[in-house]
């Protein structure tokens, strides 16, 4: 965009014509190949100027037919409610005893610029509540992103984070 006033029209014209010349050298400079340096034969330089492929895909990288994986390990719980499960979502699918229901309490809590595990943020005002001994460790990859939260219920605001996680987390009453 070219903007003249009646007191700058020679210097526009010199800036547009100046402004072509720019675009022009710029277009060429672009087009223009770039030369490699040369490497010397059975150099370490040689060997990676020839393979500049990107290195193989780990299997653990590889996309399977899940979108969703989580391990939730339970501890201090009670019986029937210790352990650790494998949860996948979309499809559900896996060892947790209520895989439709975990998966549908991780996507309750799943919204757009925000994380479902993040922790209770730092100064919040908790109540002295304590929810007792119970401890989970969540693990895997959720819309797409890493994954590694532990809870507890040391206090209200872990209690009622551990709560949203109902049924991914036990049910222990409030």
């Amino acid at each position: 965009m070219l903007l003249v006033t009646s007191r700058t029209v020679g210097s526009a014209v010199a800036l547009a014509a100046a402004s072509a010349l720019s675009v022009t050298a710029l277009s060429a400079l672009a087009a223009a190949p770039v030369a490699a340096a040369p490497v010397a034969a059975g150099t370490a330089s040689a060997a990676s100027a020839a393979t500049s492929a990107p290195p193989p895909v780990r299997d653990e990288d590889r996309p399977g037919r899940f979108g969703d994986r989580l391990i939730v390990t339970v501890r201090h719980a009670g019986p029937g409610r210790d352990g650790t499960y494998e949860l996948f979502c979309h499809p559900a699918a896996g060892t947790h005893p209520n895989v439709r229901g975990a998966c549908a309490a991780v996507d309750r809590n799943t919204h757009w610029g925000s994380e479902p595990f993040a922790p209770v943020p730092e100064g919040s005002v908790c109540t002295m509540l304590y929810g007792g001994p119970a401890t989970a460790h969540v693990t895997g990859t959720w819309a797409g992103r890493p994954v590694d939260a532990r809870f507890d219920r040391g206090d209200g605001c872990e209690i009622a984070r551990w709560d949203r996680m109902v049924p991914l987390l036990p049910n222990l009453g409030s």
